[in-house]
């Protein structure tokens, strides 16, 4: 049992002043939540040019991608090669399909040790000749494809803490890379295969983790995300090749919006910890039921997420439900037991194994998102969910996002939120009438005694 607030209580009482929204048009940014130009050191990522392609080992494709840095502070960021004073740099892969956003890959971390003093990105005020360890005010630093996916260059995200921006340097208790694959961004073949995901589209995300922005305040923005295209397939898997802008200091959920009108995306502030999203989008199936799909992205908690709760009316029928999650590999020693899917007590739960009986369970860690969906026979509504905190056993809520509504009561004729007199004067006005008619509630194509019964078994 978490210890926190419960979905009901959430409900009833509201949740407003646990949480820190940010609308999904925002940028995430550091001190007042803007996307840079703070006051001392602020790295963000502000393009990705390129992709390398490394081989294909068991239906599993190896990537990387190229990042280029800036600075966006007004001070020099440190860019020390031999301590943890420079930037860690993790990489993502996602695809948008059927209604849903999903990461299909990731990689180990590419830790930095100088810095070009270059002006891609803004004006440079360089902090030194050739390649200092350090990146001047406005100064852009690029790294390429190739050198991100270099294996003894990568080092983990076990060893990192997202909500300081503190990381073991050097990397220690390494297991070695497997040839190819190992620790670079690993993507099944068939999660890129355009005769099994017709129309689908795909991005890559990266972030620079770094104390010293911590330290500012500005770790908010360091992610951004950029679309990707996929090419054609060889022995060595599907080129990927970039295209489009970069979206600077955003995340990759947020290219979800680029794809659907009504998606909501949520930003929980974690107290003492760190930011995750919490995303809600919902289809209609055309039938007369809805498909459901949440996502969570952490982008700086080290507590994680290791379970939602999402609010089910009485009533309403859940079918299909799937969680996704892309799985550890190269050695990290997170379980990748699926999370169970259980219905009780008016919510739907997909919940992991807590902290206190395994630390290595699975949980949505930094820079990583999951996905939760369903089939429900009810329209959405506003409504909010419950979030697990792994490592601290307790919860937190978000709001503003798309629940199961209450489903509709067909004998409530007049939609007054109850069945009484009115709806039975409404009722037998269709005395006698045929197929079709809204009070036939058999479907036997008359409005008969039969029909008036079941009217009768829902008053009140």
């Amino acid at each position: 049992m978490k210890i926190g607030i419960s979905l009901a209580a959430l409900l009833l009482g509201g949740s407003a002043t646990l949480l820190g929204q940010m609308s999904a048009e925002a940028v995430p940014g550091g001190k007042g939540g803007s996307a840079g130009g703070e006051i001392g050191a602020d790295v963000a990522v502000c393009n990705m040019p390129a992709i390398s392609r490394w081989g294909t080992v068991g239906g599993v494709t190896a990537y990387s991608v190229g990042t280029t840095s800036v600075n966006l502070g007004d001070v020099n960021l440190e860019w020390y090669a031999n301590s943890n004073r420079h930037p860690r740099m993790p990489m993502n892969m996602f695809r948008w399909a059927d209604c849903r956003l999903e990461q299909i890959g990731y990689s180990w971390c590419k830790d930095g040790f100088c810095a070009l003093q270059l002006n891609e990105c803004g004006a440079c005020q360089p902090a030194g000749g050739g390649c200092p360890q350090l990146l001047g005010p406005g100064c852009s630093d690029p790294y390429s494809s190739s050198l991100n996916g270099s294996q003894g260059g990568l080092a983990p995200r076990w060893q990192c803490d997202p909500s300081t921006g503190e990381f073991q340097y050097p990397p220690t208790g390494l297991p070695s890379a497997a040839p190819t694959v190992g620790r670079r961004i690993q993507v099944l073949q068939a999660d890129l295969s355009p005769q099994q995901n017709p129309g689908a589209k795909y991005y890559v995300d990266s972030m620079y983790l770094h104390p010293q922005d911590y330290e500012s305040n500005n770790q908010l923005n360091n992610s951004s995300y950029k679309r990707m295209v996929v090419g054609s397939l060889s022995g060595s898997g599907y080129s990927l090749t970039p295209t489009g802008s970069t979206f600077l200091g955003k995340p990759a959920i947020f290219a979800w919006e680029d794809n659907s009108d009504t998606v909501a995306i949520k930003a929980v502030d974690i107290p003492n910890d760190g930011r995750v999203f919490v995303a809600s989008d919902v289809c209609d199936n055309g039938d007369g039921t809805y498909r459901y799909n949440y996502a969570v992205y952490n982008l700086t908690s080290k507590d994680a997420i290791n379970g939602i709760s999402i609010p089910l009316p009485a009533g309403v029928e859940i079918t299909d439900a799937e969680f996704k999650f892309p799985a550890h590999h190269s050695g990290d020693p997170y379980s990748n037991d699926a999370w169970v899917i259980s219905e009780d007590g008016g919510s739907l739960t997909f919940a992991g194994a807590e902290f206190s009986q395994n630390p290595d369970a699975n949980a949505v860690r930094w820079a990583m998102m999951y996905n939760f969906s369903f089939t429900a026979d009810a329209e959405p509504a506003d409504g909010a969910v419950v979030l697990d905190r792994f490592e601290s056993n307790s919860t937190i809520g978000a709001s503003g996002l798309a629940v199961p509504g209450g489903p509709s009561n067909p004998y409530d004729l007049n939609g007054d939120g109850i069945v009484n007199g009115s709806d039975v004067g409404i009722f037998f006005t269709q005395w006698g009438a045929g197929c079709g008619s809204f009070a036939d509630f058999n479907g036997d194509c008359i409005v008969n005694s039969a029909d008036a019964g079941m009217m009768f078994a829902a008053w009140g």
